[in-house]
């Protein structure tokens, strides 16, 4: 396996190429070439010239690691404000992100963005719809959408929920929508086509078992929704966007507005609102589902006092988990 090594002298970073094999039960290590201190210099398609045997299947994470490092020592070289939600690396981390969203990704061809976007879709749909128990697979979903060949020994709810998921994200991509009460029930009711006719907001009490929330009595979820939605109107441009997302989120969870959908209505919601912010999208990995639920339970304690008080100490851990997938699901996506 070849890859990029680092050794940190003083102040300074040196990178190396190095390759590493497994041999009679040990990890033996060659260094290839020494690639200096600059990693803006380091130039991969000249090392996939000269060492294409070496590097043919590591190629991929090379490229992400030389791309996501350069934006960090570049978000390193600023003065970034100083924010309550996030620590200092998570700043830079961030930062970094924005950096090569708006200098290299949007910058690229139509056609590089556009299929960008496509395979973040399907990624999108595959996790988001598997969160709440879908099992067809990212190659399946490929297939689906890329070949149009349905999945076999699939039901068709699981085929419609990834279908429907990608109807919205079109629709909101082409349209561009502002946030309000119609577009969320616009959402919903187009993710549940051909799965629940209980369109709309629900008119019914409901309880969710496992979850220690409950979710506000149908009588009230109207005014709740209103409330959430004055209150995001309030602070959209006063909250960083992945915080102003990560609450937002977690308070619509709290309302339950729907009869079903309410997670995955939530999630396509999030990544609408960080679009219309100029802020790329992300995807909630359903390999990690036990601790995203677990995050949205530790920061119901602080819906005790109202639905739209604020307490850090009680997102902490959300917050800290929507940036590490924020981090992740930016560079397995929209590295060009």
């Amino acid at each position: 396996m070849a890859y990029i090594h680092v050794k940190k002298i003083g102040n300074k970073k040196y990178y190396t190429l190095r390759i590493s094999v497994r041999k009679n039960n040990k990890v033996i290590t060659k260094d290839l070439i020494n690639l200096g201190d600059n990693i803006s210099k380091i130039d991969i398609k000249k090392l996939e010239k000269n060492y294409s045997k070496e590097i043919r299947k590591s190629y991929n994470t090379i490229k992400k690691f030389l791309d996501s490092n350069y934006y960090l020592e570049k978000a390193k070289k600023l003065k970034l404000k100083k924010n309550i939600y996030f620590s200092k690396e998570q700043l830079i981390e961030i930062k970094a992100i924005q950096l090569h969203f708006k200098s290299k990704f949007l910058k690229s061809d139509k056609l590089t963005q556009k299929q960008a976007f496509e395979n973040f879709v399907i990624n999108f749909a595959v996790n988001s719809t598997s969160i709440e128990g879908n099992t067809i697979t990212l190659k399946e979903a490929n297939k689906l959408f890329k070949q149009d060949i349905i999945p076999k020994d699939r039901t068709l709810r699981e085929v419609y929920d990834l279908t429907n998921t990608k109807k919205v994200l079109d629709y909101l991509k082409k349209n561009k929508p502002q946030i309000n009460l119609e577009l969320i029930e616009k959402i919903h009711d187009i993710l549940l086509e051909n799965i629940d006719k209980r369109t709309g907001f629900r008119n019914h009490d409901i309880r969710i078992f496992g979850q220690p929330f409950k979710p506000s009595p149908a009588r009230y979820v109207k005014t709740d929704m209103k409330l959430i939605l004055k209150w995001y109107e309030k602070n959209k441009d006063k909250l960083h966007p992945l915080v102003l997302v990560t609450l937002f989120h977690h308070k619509l969870e709290n309302i339950h507005p729907f009869s079903d959908g309410n997670g995955r209505t939530g999630r396509v919601l999030m990544n609408h609102i960080l679009l219309l912010l100029n802020f790329p999208p992300l995807v909630i990995s359903s390999r990690f589902r036990d601790e995203y639920l677990s995050s949205i339970n530790k920061a119901d304690k602080s819906l005790k006092k109202s639905l739209i008080d604020v307490d850090l100490k009680h997102y902490k851990d959300l917050i800290n988990f929507v940036v590490s997938q924020f981090k992740f699901s930016y560079w397995d996506t929209f590295l060009i």
